[in-house]
């Protein structure tokens, strides 16, 4: 019996060991299918839903510069090349709680910036909420089909186009969230002050934000404990602009 006790102590030892090693928080991880937590303080499912979308059935053309007519929800496969190389792009987030500007970094993640200028200019965006806030780390947002927050399919999914290290991760930086390698699709995130020295170098950069930095702040300090935000804050309209180089 003595023995049999020992072994077991033993075994915790080693079980304990190996959690504290490897780390048992998932804070690092900011994937778009992370399931809802079943303890929320806000129901996830009361989170406003995004308006109707359409899917299309055809080759994803380019959107009109100007935005299309009808929100699109999901697509038939990946968008081709919609960026003029001639031009920057930034992308103004009007939201419930204020707007804020971030220039997007298409020499960092051509692809990337592609695609969010398309999601956007096809106003995938519109009436989307942030799903997930944790203060000091990051907002979240983009799922475009709503309930169950952080799992949507648009149709087709991005590759990686990761930096070097996490020193990219910035305050105040953009990023995709995945749910593994090369699975990048239409949910971002924003990097809260000192959230960067959290993350691994795991996440496409593809943007900073410039303007309405306290927008940003203000929406990172409604997260609850269950990372679900307080206060409903919501994507009205995302607009994207482009100049001329230089």
């Amino acid at each position: 019996m003595i023995g049999i006790i020992g072994a077991v102590v033993g075994l915790l030892v080693i079980i304990v060991g190996i959690v504290v090693l490897t780390g048992g928080d998932d804070d690092e991880t900011v994937t778009s299918g992370d399931e809802p937590t079943t303890t929320a303080a806000v129901d996830p499912d009361a989170l406003p839903e995004p308006p109707p979308g359409i899917t299309l059935t055809e080759t994803t053309p380019c959107p009109p510069v100007e935005g299309a007519d009808e929100r699109v929800e999901k697509f038939a496969g990946p968008p081709p090349d919609c960026l003029d190389p001639a031009m920057d792009y930034r992308a103004t987030f009007s939201t419930t709680l204020g707007d804020f500007t971030a220039t997007l970094d298409a020499a960092a993640a051509p692809a990337t910036v592609n695609n969010f200028v398309v999601l956007s200019r096809y106003r995938y965006y519109d009436g989307v909420p942030f799903h997930r806030v944790i203060p000091e780390f990051v907002i979240q947002a983009g799922d475009g089909d709503g309930a169950p927050w952080g799992n949507n399919d648009i149709g087709y999914s991005v590759d990686d186009e990761l930096p070097a290290d996490s020193s990219a991760y910035v305050d105040y930086s953009l990023a995709m969230a995945n749910s593994g390698p090369n699975t990048n699709g239409s949910q971002f995130f924003v990097v809260l002050p000192g959230g960067g020295s959290k993350l691994q170098a795991s996440y496409s950069y593809f943007g900073q934000v410039v303007e309405g930095q306290d927008v940003v702040a203000a929406i990172g300090a409604l997260g609850g404990p269950d990372e679900r935000p307080t206060t409903d804050v919501v994507i009205e309209s995302l607009t994207i602009t482009e100049t001329p180089k230089g």
